[in-house]
């Protein structure tokens, strides 16, 4: 069970649940364009049984028994994201009519149901017509974002609580560019440095857009991976301090200071857009709150190999389905690190943090006490950062629905409810149940 509630944060603390266009919806229908994940999947080797998001949980048709799922589960905030390719096919020019019809009415449907609405742009499914143009390593991607942003969001945008450009840049370049573990698949450090630069400077377009259309309650969202050294080594410590410039420094450094860590730079700067520090100060956009996804930590071993001549190994630590460590204190560190290094006082929130387990219905049940656990752990992180002084004002648990999990398949379960995918039938699991209980207003 949880053994925290509503009443153990303050007045204004927010509970959501979090969700992405492509792994929900249905990506065959509405009318959406190819995506570079369609490519990717549909070439041997990248996802498990080259699984894709053709129909995952057929959010398209069954949106309001999902959010009748979020009013149920007593949660403030949905965030959920559009699909690129379903409002622009082609990555730019018209846009789909059907595709931000359907954005319209989710988000009439939350505002329906007493939810507020936290969008964010971009998950990960870049238009197929964008990458064969080079996608995140083409500086015209920026300014391709910037016409999408306003196309959405003059839709949308007066009736949304929050707004985001882009989920996880570090996954969007890096994971993607150089580790090559998700679209476009690249391994290729020249590009992952462009990818990285350019997802930054879209963040800051789309920013801009939105600003001037005058929407108020923009902030980033980044994944932050805790780096713990293999030992206490001179050459382990460095190898771990590099590891976090990539995966965290980079980004908030770059969104926050308009500056890159040198640490990072020297690895990767001739790699970099020629001129890209004259994009700083657009990428640096006033922002109004900052978004935090928490899942795992890593141990970091130092190697002989190229830059940056470090790599991961398994840790001592109980894991999850997806063999990530179990360490809710790296949630804690992160909020103290943001709020000291980075945001000052505009508001935090823990935009994702879930656990994958292979979750069973048994007797129309799903007992996922190990969820409810893992929770329970981050959610005493939470309270422990605000009763450090950080203006931590949210909490919303990575997933509603169990999905498709990108090169991952359809295996790992992170859902607070169980999708059979066969049927589509929703069952919500015990741990939904906890947090509907613990989060039901006295």
């Amino acid at each position: 069970m949880l053994t925290h509630t509503r009443s153990d944060f303050p007045s204004d603390f927010l509970f959501g649940v979090s969700t992405s266009a492509y792994q929900i919806e249905g990506h065959a229908q509405g009318g959406a364009g190819p995506t570079h994940w369609d490519s990717f999947a549909a070439t041997p080797g990248n996802v498990v049984r080259a699984e894709n998001g053709d129909v995952a949980c057929d959010h398209l048709n069954r949106w309001p028994e999902d959010l009748d799922l979020v009013r149920d589960g007593n949660f403030d905030v949905y965030r959920f994201s559009t699909s690129w390719a379903r409002v622009q096919p082609e990555g730019r020019g018209a846009a789909n009519p059907a595709g931000l019809d359907f954005y319209d009415r989710l988000v009439d449907g939350m505002l329906e149901r007493g939810i507020k609405p936290a969008a964010t742009l971009y998950h990960w499914e870049l238009p197929q017509p964008l990458a064969d143009q080079g996608g995140w390593r083409n500086r015209d991607i920026a300014e391709r974002f910037a016409d999408f942003t306003r196309i959405v969001m003059e839709r949308i945008g007066d009736r949304l609580w929050s707004a985001a450009p882009i989920n996880e840049p570090w996954c969007v370049a890096w994971l993607s560019h150089f580790l090559g573990q998700h679209a476009p698949g690249m391994r290729d450090v020249r590009a992952a440095a462009r990818a990285m630069h350019h997802v930054l400077l879209a963040h800051g377009r789309a920013i801009e857009t939105m600003r001037d259309l005058g929407m108020k309650n923009l902030g980033a969202v980044c994944n932050l991976e805790y780096a713990a050294p293999v030992d206490a080594t001179p050459e382990a410590q460095a190898a771990a301090k590099l590891y976090d410039g990539i995966y965290n420094r980079f980004f908030l450094s770059g969104i926050f200071s308009g500056t890159y860590p040198d640490d990072v730079l020297a690895g990767l700067e001739r790699h970099l857009p020629k001129g890209w520090q004259d994009d700083m100060a657009g990428i640096r956009q006033p922002l109004d709150w900052v978004g935090l996804n928490y899942y795992t930590r890593k141990l970091i071993v130092p190697d002989n190999g190229p830059w940056p001549h470090h790599h991961d190994i398994p840790g001592p630590l109980a894991k999850t389905q997806v063999g990530w460590e179990i360490f809710p204190e790296g949630l804690h560190a992160f909020l103290i690190r943001i709020h000291g290094a980075y945001s000052r006082d505009i508001p935090i929130y823990v935009t994702e943090n879930g656990l994958a387990n292979d979750d069973r219905v048994t007797d129309g049940a799903v007992k996922d006490a190990k969820r409810t656990a893992y929770l329970d752990a981050h959610l005493a992180q939470v309270r422990r950062a605000i009763d450090d002084g950080v203006p931590v004002k949210g909490y919303f648990a990575w997933s509603l629905l169990d999905n498709y999990e990108w090169s991952l398949g359809y295996d790992p379960r992170f859902g607070l409810v169980h999708v059979d995918y066969a049927s589509q039938k929703r069952t919500p699991k015990d741990s939904y149940k906890a947090m509907a209980r613990a989060l039901a207003r006295k």
